[in-house]
């Protein structure tokens, strides 16, 4: 029963299946039999976890279970407090209002990686790290989210899961690790 812990490369799709233009996971992974516990759109970054047991699976992916993922958004602009207040309540999407969750502003640390290709440089417009905890996971959920409150994202990039940090893993993009499942990584045990 492994869980893997990867650091999902920008423009890798989360499947095994091969695809004709882009990198997926089986470039990375060699492991047979496991699953992603949700999903990374392909121009998102960052911490992915990989399982062939599908309570675990659920546990990581469903939001009736509040698992918080961590997320830094590189946004276009400049948001103020309020923003991030109106982010942190919910917001409405139209299709659905997200729930309350934590946002705050980021430095990014020195050790994140520079995306491949690099976002867009773009001098007359500034640009901010926002960091969303989210217990949901929606179809591009937090790039809908900051795009709601006027400021789309550039750089999207899952830094957490539970108590796991991908920056303390010290994984770099493609890397991975196996992980106990039994561990207190997600704060139930």
């Amino acid at each position: 029963m492994p869980l893997i812990a990867l650091n999902k490369p920008f423009g890798t799709i989360c499947q095994f299946s091969p695809h004709e233009t882009r990198a997926s996971l089986a470039d990375w992974v060699k492991t047979p039999g496991v699953y992603p516990a949700g999903r990374l759109d392909s121009d998102s970054e960052g911490l992915l976890l990989l399982t062939d047991d599908g309570a675990l699976q659920a546990r990581i992916a469903e939001p009736r279970h509040k698992l918080v993922k961590r997320y830094w958004a590189q946004v276009e602009g400049a948001p103020a407090n309020s923003d991030l207040k109106t982010l942190s309540r919910g917001v409405d999407l139209g299709d659905y209002v997200t729930r309350p969750c934590r946002a705050d502003f980021v430095e990014p640390p020195e050790t994140l990686w520079p995306r491949t290709p690099p976002v867009r440089f773009r001098a007359a417009i500034p640009t901010t790290w926002i960091e969303l905890s989210i217990t949901e996971g929606k179809n591009r959920q937090v790039r809908r989210m900051t795009a709601a409150v006027g400021f789309p994202t550039l750089r999207l990039v899952r830094v957490g899961i539970g108590a796991l940090d991908i920056f303390a893993l010290g994984l770099l993009p493609g890397e991975h690790i196996e992980l106990s499942p039994r561990a207190p990584w997600d704060g139930t045990a």
